[in-house]
């Protein structure tokens, strides 16, 4: 996959976001020979490739561990790449230094997924929101500060008058709007948002999804929304990403992708979402997978998912199948879908009785 990374078509003007081939490696322990350097590397991403367009959501799905929020991190040069290339509004920002970055950090912000560990406990929550804009002299004089705060707040669904209060005496809701109005106070083109509804409760999780979507409506954001929970990413996205192992195995248009997931370990994660009618849970079919996700710095060879994939052939264990563009803007991974094998591979699979490939669903 590495040798041929996600198709990518060319840069657009209103594109706003551009990973190719993104790795970020992690060394782990030290040799205790002189020089030899780390004894091993955790391959958190390895091999990512995807665009993000103005004013869109894409949706980065898979199990916990998968390379998610490392793939945010990065994205944000929070964290260094070991390769690949990050474009942000058209300009290389791979290996740019913090001076240069610094000018690119008011469009390039960040959700977290804790909305009290990242409020500062002893900061009122006007200094909290106006600390970006005094960081980046916006604001002119105390008046106009305490004004954007204001307005800023009211944007999040706050009360102005909220502003004095300190993180402890707001609800979780509360807080993780307090950190939207945070990213929001540099008027940013992109929002990394890294699983921000995962600690809130389920009736509080729809009132800040409906934040966010009201908010890039309004503004015209982009967001790449990292989750787990696949009813809130159906909600939010505009395109999925499904992320296995450090590699993205398949890209989708939000609806075709739920309509017919391609990828063997899509499907999976479709199926373990429960359905609310106890009959129809009770018939369908379910894909399983079972044993536990291989290490990320020992991958397996092939296809990383074909130790755990109910469909996996012989293929899968020698063979890495690129991420294929299938057109109507979808991309899968996967040695199910012919073209991927050699013509001498597909004839001994057939042979076999392997899995007939699964059509390419277009866009609704």
């Amino acid at each position: 996959m590495s040798e041929n990374p996600t198709p990518a078509r060319p840069g657009a003007p209103d594109e706003v976001l551009r990973v190719e081939d993104l790795k970020v490696h992690f060394p782990v322990g030290q040799s205790i020979v002189p020089f030899r350097g780390p004894l091993a590397h955790v391959r958190a991403v390895d091999g990512v490739s995807f665009s993000l367009q103005r004013g869109e959501t894409l949706g980065l799905v898979g199990e916990s561990g998968c390379g998610k929020s490392t793939t945010g991190l990065a994205a944000l040069r929070m964290l260094e790449p070991t390769g690949g290339r990050i474009l942000f509004e058209g300009q290389d920002i791979t290996h740019l230094n913090k001076a240069a970055m610094r000018p690119l950090r008011r469009r390039l912000q960040m959700v977290y997924q804790d909305p009290y560990g990242c409020l500062n406990p002893r900061m009122a929550v006007r200094d909290i929101i106006a600390e970006p804009l005094e960081v980046h002299g916006i604001c002119s004089h105390r008046g106009e500060l305490q004004d954007r705060v204001a307005a800023l707040l009211k944007t999040v669904g706050l009360l102005p008058d909220m502003a004095d209060r300190f993180p402890h005496e707001f609800s979780g809701g509360q807080r993780q709007r307090i950190g939207i109005a945070r990213a929001l106070a540099l008027e940013p083109s992109l929002i990394i948002c890294d699983e921000p509804v995962s600690a809130l409760d389920v009736s509080i999780q729809a009132q800040v999804v409906n934040v966010f979507v009201e908010l890039q409506q309004r503004l015209g954001l982009s967001y790449l929304f990292i989750a787990h929970d696949l009813a809130v990413v159906r909600h939010i996205s505009n395109r999925i990403a499904v992320m296995y192992l450090g590699r993205i195995v398949e890209i989708a248009p939000r609806d075709a992708l739920y309509k017919a997931p391609l990828h063997p370990y899509t499907q999976a994660l479709m199926a373990a979402v429960p359905v609310a009618d106890p009959v129809v849970e009770a018939q369908r079919q379910r894909a399983v997978v079972v044993g536990e996700v291989p290490s990320a710095m020992r991958p397996p060879p092939g296809c990383r998912f074909h130790p755990r994939c109910p469909q996996a052939m012989p293929v899968c264990k020698t063979q890495d199948p690129a991420l294929l563009d299938l057109g109507s803007g979808r991309a899968v991974a996967c040695h199910l879908h012919p073209v991927q094998m050699p013509a001498s591979t597909r004839k001994d699979a057939a042979t076999a009785g392997a899995p007939s490939a699964p059509r390419a669903a277009t866009t609704p």
